[in-house]
């Protein structure tokens, strides 16, 4: 295992990352690349994804020619990705139709509100763990099939878009299934991707008749559903493709599934959130798919070769990394560091409370029409206080779904594990403990997403034999305990909802 090691892709909202673990999941290889936003109109998001795979190959290239590493030294690579970002390309010669719609791509929100006047948000639910949302893919390919231009205008023999998506020729997915497709040429993603979609019965564990009518979605323009830690392999790399190598592609989970199982919190009750561009905080609920009274999304959690599916309850928090760049946006900070610096400069934010909910409002509010609100400010409010409240937003946010949390799954939250690029603020993480009025535990290796997906990959493949192996790898960075008193905290998190409340359906159509 010395000269051996496993490849995680993590294919983000903002860049795409290529990371190398050795067996005691340390990193030994880490290279990045940011690639464009596209915004067309208001509230619409697109990625370029020839410009993602484009990235994908310079990082894996960079990692390893800077840590020396020959492509046959991987035994195996995993995918993570930005789930929910939805794509559909040509089978024949692999080129997109569109650009991507990105997770918090807003254009089917009519789309959605059709579904809810026509009752239709509770057999959705029923179904497939998910609140009825422009969030997931449904909408988005259904938006895709009916509006794709440059597909229109190349498609052969007069066939219109339908009819091609019906004979296969043109493959829809998410970013997981297209990277997979690309390196292996197979047209594959895993259950907990396919979870996200609207179009998957998560307790079948089958793609579902019903839904694909209801969004004209051709079945065979689906990718092939498989375990998270797939010892069958979706595939391999061709040796003469960029690698030089057959490395197994032999794991692949969202995101957050992936930071779950990077914190190897494969027990019920063990729970994580991840701060990125959103923050999304997963518990497990073991083989029960607990259905949600609060607000919060069922889904699947992670799935190994052979083993039953193992089900999670999601708080997805649009908007919270985010949040910090806004700030950055508006020049009221030069870099995420300074936000720590600033925020400490004051005692609290003097009242000021920042509602980040640019894209809508997700988990347990689930308001595509909110938008970004600051209340409280008076002539006396200061640049300081308004970069306070951003990260008190980050922190009331996830305090929200905790409490929503704790409600559907009967099970209090004594510690958090965190993960994620916002967590390297010793400032964010204590004001989440007192805020939470929980302990905060901070791990060694913080990029957890990139590590589940390799440990899923190097499972698979029999490089980790068994996951006490990862248990003993996750190691404690810093914890963080509740230090303010409670009565002070829980008075200001009763404004908080007083602030979101004045922020909830704001958009209205010009």
């Amino acid at each position: 295992m010395t000269d051996t090691y496993v490849g995680a892709i993590d294919q983000g909202t903002t860049g795409t990352r290529f990371m190398v673990f050795d067996h005691g999941g340390q990193v030994v290889a880490n290279a990045y690349e940011k690639h464009e936003q596209i915004y067309p109109e208001p509230g619409w998001v697109e990625h370029d994804p020839i410009e993602i795979w484009e990235n994908t190959r310079a990082v894996v290239t960079d990692a390893l020619d800077s840590a020396g590493i020959d492509a046959e030294q991987l035994e195996a690579i995993g995918i993570t990705n930005q789930r929910e970002t939805t794509l559909v390309w040509d089978a024949d010669t692999g080129k997109p139709v569109h650009n991507a719609l990105v997770w918090q791509d807003r254009r089917t929100t009519d789309r959605v509100e059709q579904l809810q006047a026509e009752d239709k948000v509770e057999r959705i639910r029923e179904k497939t763990g998910l609140e009825a949302d422009a969030y997931f893919s449904a909408t988005k390919v259904e938006w895709l099939l009916d509006n794709a231009e440059p597909l229109k205008l190349s498609a052969s023999r007069g066939e219109d878009v339908r009819d091609r998506a019906e004979s296969g020729d043109l493959l829809m997915g998410t970013i997981d299934s297209w990277l997979v497709y690309n390196l292996t040429g197979n047209h594959v993603t895993d259950v907990t991707n396919a979870s996200r979609t609207m179009l998957y019965d998560i307790h079948e564990m089958a793609w579902d008749e019903e839904l694909l009518a209801e969004f004209d979605v051709p079945e065979a323009m689906l990718p092939e559903v498989r375990p998270s830690s797939d010892e069958d392999y979706y595939g391999t790399t061709d040796a003469d493709g960029f690698l030089g190598a057959e490395v197994p592609v032999a794991g692949a989970l969202g995101d957050q599934q992936a930071a779950l199982f990077g914190q190897t919190c494969f027990d019920r009750g063990d729970a994580k959130n991840t701060y990125g561009t959103g923050s999304f905080y997963l518990t497990n609920t073991g083989e029960e798919a607990v259905e949600s009274d609060h607000g919060l999304l069922t889904t699947v959690g992670f799935q190994r070769s052979g083993e039953p599916v193992q089900y999670a309850l999601e708080g997805s928090i649009f908007i919270t990394g985010a949040a910090v760049e806004w700030l950055e946006d508006v020049d009221l900070i030069n870099n995420a560091a300074q936000t720590a610096e600033l925020a400490r400069s004051v005692d609290s934010t003097d009242g000021v409370y920042l509602v980040p909910a640019f894209t809508g409002l997700g988990a347990p509010h689930w308001d595509g029409r909110a938008r970004g609100t600051i209340v409280g400010m008076t002539r006396g409010t200061r640049k300081e206080h308004i970069v306070r409240a951003a990260l008190e937003a980050i922190a009331y946010q996830t305090r929200d779904v905790a409490e929503a949390m704790e409600a559907d799954a009967g099970v209090e939250t004594t510690e958090l594990r965190v993960d994620g690029g916002a967590v390297k603020n010793d400032f964010l993480c204590q004001l989440q403990a007192d805020i939470l009025q929980t302990k905060i535990v901070r791990p060694e290796v913080d990029e957890t997403t990139a590590l589940g997906s390799a440990y899923a990959a190097g499972l698979a493949v029999g490089y980790w034999e068994t996951v006490d192996e990862l248990r003993d790898n996750w190691q404690v960075d810093r914890e963080f305990t509740p230090e303010r008193d409670a009565a002070e905290v829980d008075a200001r998190y009763e404004r908080w909802g007083e602030a979101v409340d004045r922020a909830r359906d704001w958009a209205r159509e010009e």
